[in-house]
């Protein structure tokens, strides 16, 4: 507050002036004389001159100036005398007040407290006096008190109760500059305190304790001085009302009492106004509402930061007792009649009944002497009859309906419990909609923005709207606005805060249901939000995305995120930048209690209702993919709080679990999220598989691979997933395997036993096979359980292994079962070869071997995987190398015998004609209907991987020969050689083959010559030429039986290019 200087200015020379008339009036004594008796004739002038300082600054400030004037005065009345010559130098420089006061004549502390009396200005009194030092402050007290007991006039009555009901309603006004440089003043200028007369030594305090009790038990001993002044029920009931309410709240209160309610609180403003209005004699009566609310609130916020000392409250308690005594008839009296409708007589009422309710509990809590507890129960039940005897005076009394005006008022100038009075203001539907309630809002929209305020304002206009009160639209719409606005302000956790209150209290269709139709241009903001951001999807302009999906997201949360989901998936790229606007709103993973899909989050809800099962391309699928992993583990922008919408046990569950079936269209996908869901989660530290059911996974996958045994006898439509597939599910299950062995300590021993028992059980139902895969799993708890006829040809140890009689494994299939094991896991193929019992020295049992090796591989071959047929593959290069299988070379492609060192490349030929035979095996008679089309395709695809692995296999060898066996061994020939061989093998092949099966082998073919060519072009010599030559025509008369037309004479003209 600046109020200009202190020094010479117009309010200044008026109070000069009136201080100089009184001077004229009192001459010639001086007005340091003045007595009490004098100030009638004297002090009309400088009460005159204070009335028209404050009326001259009514346009600005009028009760400040007041204050700056009593402030110097009263520093005037403090300043010692005589002055010394440095004393006066050094104050004319820093006291603020010294040179002001200097205009004014020298006076006493009669001029001032009649002035004050004058005035009526006991609040201004306590403020200043409060700001005095503690021994000061008591000091001028005591001298205020005995000018009010020597010739006690009903004003000084009058101002004495004001006074004391100031100092209980004290607060303090730290934010004061006046109140803190009078104070400074007081501090640094005033003489020694000793030179002040102390207060009797009973009443002398801590001065860090608080600097009220000394000054009410000094006011309690005035009250004594002045009981028989006190004349008139008005002023009786005033001394009693605040002899009963220091009594409550500075002594009968406990230590930390709680609050009333902000209801109670608005309900005591308004019976005070109320009586107020009705009290043409209080001071208040003509007052604006904003003033009586703000002094109301003084009067009904009366709170204590100590307590009396135990002489004063029982010294208050014995004379409680006795006024009530000597003046409860007249009162009772009074109050019964029509006359008990003051302030005065409600004041006392109301503080009666307070501490009666008080003492009650102040009897029952604290421990007191024999002769405490029987004054403060005798005094209680004095109080009680009279209530008993006055009970209609609070009962009775008609109250204006001023409640919303009184919270506005509260509301409109921040007072102290204003932020309360907003939530009451926010939820109260009598108020809503009133003009002044919307100009209330309107008006301090920044005081609402607080989550739950927006909510309670949402819910009130919801409720209002919807009922059969009539409001014009316009105005529907201007609060909405105004509620939006607030809500566009909060910070994002607030937001959220909202939004989960939206979601809750109304659904996936937020405000829409109710609201829509005042929410102007939803449609069309959607609309223009997602196109802008679709167009420019970037981290720079994150902050501003979230801020305008917010308020969409508010007003139908279901439309707005269906609508990203769908973008997320369809626009390529923008599935990163939607899914952290998303994780900014952990607020939509609201589980809803009601709808198809009550168990699962909203955020899963909208994803399976929009995108899910729609996907019209694998980079959709691939989007859906990538957007689950951003909801799960969200990227954490800077300056943007974001958290994970998607769980991971709710992923499996919701897009895994159920789709793990060979006949659903899903099951590749829900193959991917599986493996996505397991490795984005690995390293979480909490074992959040255990809420998915574990075991029941490790069954349905089991399922899953279990029906790829019997692959091919499946009909199309329930064959979903290709084999190249099975892959990824046996690698998903090995992985869960390991991740629940890991956690097996999460388990009691009694469930996981129980658990793999039931796992094994289920398990007996399915292929032996899935059992196998976990052996790991079980190991130290069940046997690996084969068919019977393994153990004809493996040292199988019983300790470990366990045969069962299976269907389809009779004599002769030991060697069937012994391939299968071996397409498991690489670790269990080492195994088995480790333990195969064949006799290398015995030519018959190498042959017989051989021969049930190519029988087991035709069975087997159809239903490998990629990288089953890759172990197998490797496993036929093992028994090669060990010289267990013996795979005879025919001479149907050699026109002549080689004279060619062939033994580096004696495995990739035996390979070759391996497969050969393999395939003439698969395309006899007996075999060829195993298979659909789709099967020859998958048995194709497999022998391409093996040949394109054994030409990778020649050229590596032959670029090692020189390096290996000496630089006289070129193996050029020798590679030529293979490479002819390999592309008969596969023209073989084709010629057996239908023809819609063969590309992938008639591009092998073609890659095959490739080979052929750039080797033979690196030997240009005359011999070589010749044999090329040789080996060109020959290969051309293999081509020539390859169809269809197209296909040979590629052939044939790549042929001869060479």
């Amino acid at each position: 507050m600046d109020l200009g200087p202190l020094n010479i200015c117009e309010e200044m020379t008026i109070l000069h002036g009136g201080f100089l008339l009184a001077e004229q009036l009192f001459h010639p004594k001086a007005l340091a004389e003045l007595t009490k008796s004098d100030w009638e004739r004297v002090g009309r002038p400088i009460v005159e001159a204070l009335r028209e300082i404050s009326s001259a600054a009514a346009h600005s400030q009028p009760f400040a100036w007041k204050k700056k004037a009593l402030i110097i005065i009263w520093a005037k009345v403090l300043q010692p005398h005589p002055v010394t010559p440095s004393d006066t130098e050094t104050r004319w420089q820093e006291d603020l007040f010294f040179s002001v006061g200097n205009m004014i004549p020298t006076i006493n502390h009669t001029i001032l407290f009649e002035l004050l009396k004058s005035l009526e200005a006991s609040g201004l009194f306590i403020q200043l006096l409060m700001a005095l030092p503690t021994t000061i402050c008591h000091a001028e007290l005591e001298r205020f008190l005995e000018h009010v007991t020597v010739d006690t006039s009903a004003e000084d009555v009058a101002f004495f109760l004001d006074v004391w009901w100031e100092v209980m309603k004290h607060k303090g006004h730290p934010q004061d500059p006046l109140l803190s440089q009078f104070s400074a003043m007081a501090h640094k200028y005033l003489p020694a305190l000793d030179e002040f007369p102390h207060p009797p030594k009973r009443l002398r305090s801590d001065p860090d304790a608080c600097p009220t009790m000394p000054l009410l038990a000094m006011l309690l001993r005035g009250l004594t001085q002045i009981q028989s002044r006190i004349l008139g029920p008005g002023r009786k009931c005033c001394a009693l009302a605040n002899l009963a309410d220091m009594l409550t709240v500075f002594a009968l209160t406990e230590d930390d009492p709680q609050e009333v309610s902000a209801t109670v609180y608005l309900d005591k403003l308004a019976t005070v106004i109320s009586v107020w209005n009705s009290d043409t004699q209080n001071p208040y009566h003509q007052q604006a509402l904003a003033e009586k609310v703000k002094e109301a609130e003084r009067d009904v916020s009366l709170t204590s930061l100590a307590k009396l000392p135990s002489e004063t409250i029982f010294v208050g308690c014995e004379f409680l007792h006795h006024l009530l005594r000597e003046w409860g008839e007249e009162l009772q009296a009074v109050l019964r009649s029509s006359q008990g409708t003051s302030y005065d007589s409600y004041r006392l009422c109301d503080s009666l009944t307070s501490f009666s309710q008080n003492a009650t509990l102040y009897l029952n809590r604290t421990s007191l002497s024999k002769e405490d507890r029987q004054v403060v129960s005798e005094l209680a039940e004095c109080v009680r009859d009279f209530l008993r005897k006055t009970s209609t005076v609070l009962k009775n009394r008609a109250l204006e309906d001023i409640t919303a005006s009184i919270a506005m008022a509260v509301i409109q100038q921040k007072m102290d419990r204003h932020m309360e009075v907003c939530y009451i203001f926010a939820s109260e539907k009598k108020w809503a909609f009133s003009d002044e309630w919307v100009a209330c809002l309107g008006s301090n929209r920044a005081l609402f923005r607080q989550p739950d305020l927006v909510l309670r304002l949402l819910e009130t206009v919801i409720d209002v709207s919807t009922a059969d009160r009539a409001i014009p639209e316009s105005q529907i719409r201007q609060v909405i606005h105004l509620i939006l606005e607030c809500y566009a302000d909060l910070s994002l956790p607030g937001k959220n805060k909202v939004l989960a209150g939206i979601l809750r209290s109304w659904g996936r269709k937020g405000l829409s249901e109710k609201l829509l139709a005042y929410v102007e241009g939803f449609q069309e903001d959607l609309n223009t939000t997602f196109n802008q951001l679709t167009q420019s999807a970037s981290e720079q302009g994150l902050a501003k995305a979230v801020a305008s999906v917010a308020r969409l997201v508010i007003v139908h949360p279901e439309v707005t995120v269906k609508k990203m989901c769908s973008l997320a998936v369809v626009n390529l790229g923008t599935h990163k930048f939607l899914a952290q606007i998303l994780t900014a709103f952990p607020a939509l993973r609201f589980v809803e209690e009601q709808g198809p899909n009550s168990s699962a989050t909203f955020m899963v809800s909208c994803l399976k209702e929009t995108v899910w099962m729609k996907f019209s391309t694998p980079k959709e699928e691939k989007q859906f993919l990538e957007l689950l992993n951003c909801l799960m583990s969200p990227v954490k922008p800077q300056g943007i709080p974001v958290a994970a919408l998607l769980e991971p046990d709710e992923v499996l569950k919701e897009f895994v679990l159920p789709f793990l079936r060979l006949d659903v269209e899903e099951v590749d996908l829900s193959l991917r999220i599986f493996i996505q869901t397991l490795e984005a989660n690995a390293c979480r530290e909490e074992y959040w598989l255990q809420t998915c059911s574990p075991f029941p996974l490790l069954f349905s996958l089991c399922q899953l691979l279990d029906r790829f045994s019997k692959y091919w006898q499946l009909p199309k439509e329930k064959r979903c997933l290709s084999l190249d597939r099975k892959d990824l599910a046996i690698h998903i299950l090995e992985l869960l395997c390991e991740i629940v062995s890991a956690n097996a300590e999460t388990f009691s021993p009694d469930v996981w036993i129980k658990s793999l028992s039931w796992l094994h059980r289920k398990l007996e139902q399915l292929d032996w096979t899935v059992g196998l895969r976990l052996k790991s799993f079980f190991e130290g708890h069940f046997k690996c359980e084969v068919p019977a006829t393994l153990f004809e040809i493996c040292k199988l140890s019983e300790d470990e292994w366990t045969s069962q009689a299976h269907p389809g494994y009779g004599a002769g299939t030991g060697l069937l079962a012994w391939m299968e094991c071996c397409c498991v896991s690489s670790g269990i193929s080492e195994r088995m070869l480790s333990l195969l019992v064949v006799d290398v020295g015995n030519p018959e049992e190498v042959r017989l071997f051989s021969k049930g090796f190519l029988v087991a591989l035709v069975q087997v071959m159809p239903w490998c995987s990629p990288q089953e047929w890759q172990r197998l593959h490797q496993l036929t290069r093992r028994l090669l190398e060990k010289q267990l299988l013996h795979v005879p070379y025919s001479l149907e492609y050699i026109q002549f015998v080689p004279l060619l060192n062939l033994k580096p490349f004696a495995q990739e030929l035996q390979l070759s004609v391996l497969f050969l035979r393999t395939f003439q095996f698969l395309c006899s008679h007996s075999c060829r209907d195993w298979l659909p089309l789709e099967g020859w395709n998958h048995v194709v695809k497999l022998l391409c991987g093996s040949l394109t692995r054994l030409l990778d296999s020649v050229r590596a060898i032959q670029a090692a020969g020189p390096w290996v066996q000496g630089p006289e061994q070129d193996l050029t020939q020798e590679a030529l050689f293979v490479y002819t061989q390999v592309f008969c093998h596969a023209l073989h092949i084709m010629a057996m083959l239908h023809p819609e099966v063969c590309e992938p082998l008639y591009v092998l073919a073609l890659e095959t010559l490739t080979c052929y060519e750039t080797l033979s072009k690196t030997n240009p010599s005359v011999s070589s030429l010749l044999q090329r030559a040789h080996e060109q025509r020959f290969l051309k008369s293999i081509a020539e039986g390859i169809g269809p037309e197209e296909r040979r004479q590629t052939l044939l003209q790549k042929m001869s290019s060479f």
